[in-house]
């Protein structure tokens, strides 16, 4: 049964990380299309900048989320560490 949660929880993991890079995607291709629209009908006024601003901001909170919890220190950080701590007091007890 175990081997079946870790299945899960592994498969919703990626589902969150395909979630953030479609985000990602869209962001970049819906802001692209915004510089150009801008671009071509006020190009003596810049206004392209705050919705790539705003959206930026919830898409960093997405990647937070998503890789937040589960990037630098997360648990397979905690887990080298502890290892690498361990090793030391070995050697340094030899």
């Amino acid at each position: 049964m175990n081997g079946n949660e870790d299945y899960k929880r592994a498969k919703q993991r990626v589902a969150e990380i395909r979630g953030f890079y479609g985000h990602v995607f869209v962001y970049v291709i819906v802001n692209l299309g915004l510089f150009i629209i801008n671009i071509l009908t006020t190009p003596h006024h810049f206004w392209f900048y705050w919705p790539l601003l705003g959206w930026g901001i919830g898409l960093f909170a997405h990647g937070f989320s998503t890789f937040g919890t589960h990037g630098i220190f997360g648990k397979e950080w905690e887990e080298k560490k502890i290892k690498e701590i361990m090793e030391k007091e070995k050697n340094k007890n030899k």
